[in-house]
This record gives C-alpha cells, sequence and structure tokens, in this order.
C-alpha cells in the first residue's frame, strides 16, 4: 500500500509531538510520503507560528522593528531541534527570511515559512527527504491552482524519491512568489500529494478522533462519524465543520483515494473514513449537522417576475459586478433571494441597492441582517420520510422561527436559515431530534 499522511500544526506544535509523529510513521512503512503543517498552539493562549509569521510581515510593511518577533519563532524552532536531539541550524533561512520580509511584497512568502520550516525539521528527523512545496505546487499568474501541472510536476519529482517531506499550504506562481491556499490548505496539500502518489489512503492527522456529528463545544457529547461520503463531508465542511479544509476533497475524489481522519494524541482510535460511496447502513438517517453565522438576505420583490426573462440573470451580475458570491437564493413566485456574507455586503449595500433597482426595477427590495444556516446532512435522508416535518418540529418545540429553507434535489441535505442569536439552539435541537 502506499499512504500520504498531512500532519496538522497541534501534531507538530512541539518537540514531544514530533516524537508521537515519528512514531506513528515509523510504525507503518506505508507511511513514506508526509506533509507538514506549521506549528500550531502548544497549550491554551499560546500563538500559532503562522500569526507570529503574519505578524512579522505586518510590521515589516509599515517599517516597525519585527526581529522581536521573528526571533520568537526561531526559539520555537531551536528547542523543537534541540529537545529532538539533531544537528542541524536554522540560522541562514532565519537570516534569508528577515531580508525577505523587509522586500516581499506580499503576505503568503512569509505565513509559508511555518510550514517550510517545520518540512525541514521534520524530514531530517525522519531521515527522509525534503521537497520545497514552491518547486512542484503550481499557481498561474492569477494565483489560480494549477492541478494538471502539479499532478505531473510532483509525480516527477517523487519518482525519484523513496520518501519525502512536502510542507503543506504554499507553491509558486511562474515568476516564483510564493503562492499560498486559504489557512487550513496544508489538507489540500496532503490530498494533492495522495493524487499525485494514486495513494491507497490519504490519512489526515490531528488532535480530533474524526468528524462529529455536530461541533462538540456546542453539543456536549457529540457522536463521531464512522463512514461519510466526499458529498456529505463537502456539506459539512463548506458549512463549518473545520476538521478539514472544504476543497482538499477535489484532488483524492478525481481518484477515488479514501481519506481517513486520525488523532496523533490516540493512534490507535480508527477515525472517521471518507468514501466516495458506500453500502454503510447509517446508524441515524442524519450523517451531521453544521453551520455559519453572519449571513444578510436580499429579497427583491417583482410582481410577474417569473415571465420576464432573463430576471435573475440581471440581479446576478449586480453581486458579480460588486465582487460578491451568494451563498443560496430560495424563490417564491413572485420573490427571489439572494443570501450572502454579511461582512462582505455591508460595506457595498447601498450601491448593490442601486444597482438592483437599475436592473430589474423591483416593486420593492427587504433586507434581513444576522442570520445564521445550518446545514442537516446525511445519506440516509434520500430514503427518509418526514425528515423535514422533524427539523421544522425541533425548531419549533424550541421557539425558533425559520427564516429561510433550501433543500437541493439530491436530497442530501436541507439548509435553514435562523437569527444568529438561535444559532446554537436550533443545532441542539436538531440533534437532539435526530440522534437522541
Amino acid at each position: 500500500m502506499i499512504k500520504a499522511v498531512k500532519f496538522g500544526g497541534s501534531s507538530l506544535a512541539d518537540a514531544s509531538q514530533f516524537k508521537k509523529v515519528a512514531g506513528i510513521i515509523k510504525s507503518d512503512p506505508d507511511r513514506k510520503y508526509v506533509v507538514p503543517s506549521a506549528p500550531g498552539k502548544r497549550f491554551q493562549g499560546d500563538t500559532k507560528v503562522t500569526d507570529l509569521l503574519y505578524k512579522c510581515y505586518g510590521e515589516a510593511k509599515v517599517n516597525n522593528d519585527f526581529t522581536e518577533t521573528l526571533s520568537l519563532i526561531k526559539s520555537r524552532y531551536d528547542e523543537i531541534i534541540k529537545e529532538l536531539g539533531i544537528e542541524m541550524s536554522l540560522d541562514e533561512e532565519f537570516a534569508r527570511i528577515k531580508e525577505k520580509l523587509q522586500t516581499e511584497e506580499n503576505s503568503d512568502y512569509a505565513a509559508s515559512r511555518g510550514e517550510y520550516l517545520n518540512g525541514l525539521v521534520l524530514a531530517e528527523y525522519l531521515g527522509f527527504e525534503f521537497l520545497d512545496s514552491a518547486r512542484v505546487i503550481k499557481f498561474d499568474k492569477n494565483g489560480a491552482f494549477l492541478d494538471e501541472e502539479t499532478n505531473e510536476a510532483l509525480q516527477k519529482a517523487l519518482s525519484q524519491m523513496e520518501n519525502a517531506v512536502l510542507p503543506g499550504f504554499y507553491g509558486s506562481m511562474p515568476d516564483g512568489s510564493i503562492k499560498t491556499f486559504s489557512r487550513g490548505g496544508s489538507d489540500i496539500t496532503g490530498s494533492i500529494l495522495a493524487r499525485a502518489l494514486h495513494a491507497d489512503v490519504y490519512e489526515n492527522w490531528t488532535d480530533v478522533s474524526g468528524f462529529m456529528a455536530a461541533d462538540p463545544r456546542i453539543v456536549e457529547g457529540a457522536k463521531s462519524i464512522d463512514i461519510i461520503t466526499y458529498k456529505e463531508l463537502r456539506e459539512l465542511s463548506y458549512m463549518g465543520a473545520s476538521v478539514l479544509h472544504e476543497s482538499a476533497i477535489f484532488p483524492v475524489r478525481k481518484e477515488g483515494i479514501p481519506v481517513n481522519i486520525r488523532n496523533t494524541n490516540d493512534p490507535e482510535a480508527e477515525g472517521t473514513l471518507i468514501v466516495e460511496s458506500t453500502l454503510h447502513v447509517p446508524e441515524h438517517t442524519l450523517t451531521g449537522i453544521a453551520g455559519k453565522k453572519g449571513f444578510a438576505a436580499v429579497s427583491i420583490d417583482k410582481d410577474m417576475m417569473n415571465s420576464e426573462i432573463g430576471f435573475g440573470r440581471k440581479v446576478l451580475e449586480v453581486f458579480e459586478k460588486n465582487g460578491l458570491s451568494f451563498e443560496h437564493m430560495p424563490s417564491g413566485i413572485d420573490t427571489m433571494t439572494v443570501i450572502v456574507s454579511m461582512e462582505d455586503f455591508i460595506s457595498k449595500e447601498h450601491q448593490v441597492i442601486a444597482q438592483l433597482h437599475q436592473a430589474v426595477a423591483p416593486d420593492s427590495i427587504d433586507l434581513e441582517a444576522n442570520l445564521s444556516l445550518i446545514a442537516v446532512v446525511g445519506r440516509g435522508m434520500k430514503n427518509g420520510v418526514g425528515i423535514a416535518c422533524k427539523v421544522f418540529q425541533a425548531l419549533a418545540d424550541s421557539g425558533i422561527s425559520i427564516k429561510m429553507l433550501d433543500q437541493g434535489s439530491s436530497e442530501l441535505s436541507i439548509i435553514v436559515g435562523v437569527e444568529d442569536k438561535h444559532f446554537e439552539d436550533a443545532i441542539k435541537a436538531i440533534y437532539k431530534a435526530f440522534f437522541n
């Protein structure tokens, strides 16, 4: 077998965690290719190395002295190296980083150095080769990820290596400058690696034993999920379940590679297996519940809008021109509602409303702020009866009114909108109705 393995920031936060990681890798000869994140928090109140690097960049950009922050980062790595008992120095690397921070025009270079340095240390500790992601993870000049070019370059490089450490989170653009994925992007790097290897499984090691049916910070004692499909995971990740980056599914999905979410601190736990499809019958009708706060609803009313050709296109063009993506678009006979991020929308609301009036001449436009979207997800819903009724009843019994409802044709999920103030109570109520 071939296993691509990725370890998160909490798994590599200090030397004791490095030793756990090394033990996991060496316990299975199939774990030959590793993706590390930057060191995460060691304790409550600690700061992630990536955040310290962003701070360095911010200080450098306004010509403030950032040497104290950079020294703090260096001491983290020096401490790890010393406690691991390996002979290496990062002095030259930090001198180069200091010089680049004074001249680099974007923050991606700074942010990427946490993974880069951790990759160097882990490769030295394991006795593996180090493969700089800037060599093989490709982005175009506009910053869009180039999947096929990356796959080809990565396969060529790996063919020369029996085992390797590939830092997560970043790659390079055609001019050689560093480009990062969004936060949590090391998950994507691991998925890209698994695809290039034609791996039998992609193991993603973190600090939890897989996915929970609901956020355990909201629902105490939430049940764990043994098996989940790519589609279910995509729905839950998109709606805020943060165990795996929402875009990490796409590379492995092309190859049908399963993803195994594992716990570095409990390596015997089997975790959650993410697969393309399964005959495994879920214990409950729902697989999981997840949600996000902070949305706004833009409701456009116009009599006979259904007979006006191009109405929806004109509405969406207004949002596109203002750089706004929509989350959902429920509609009625004479009403079309566009759900958008409130944070993104609020600074542009007046120009959007004016442009909507110019584009489609609505009878009225209503705005509603502070909405939460909650996704109720499960492959068992397709053959279930009365699922929506059960959701509505659970919310009604808790005195929570539904502001929006959207169900996809796949019958994989139902999304309900509630007021932000009812977010946690709504998740608890739905969980109780289906899992208790």
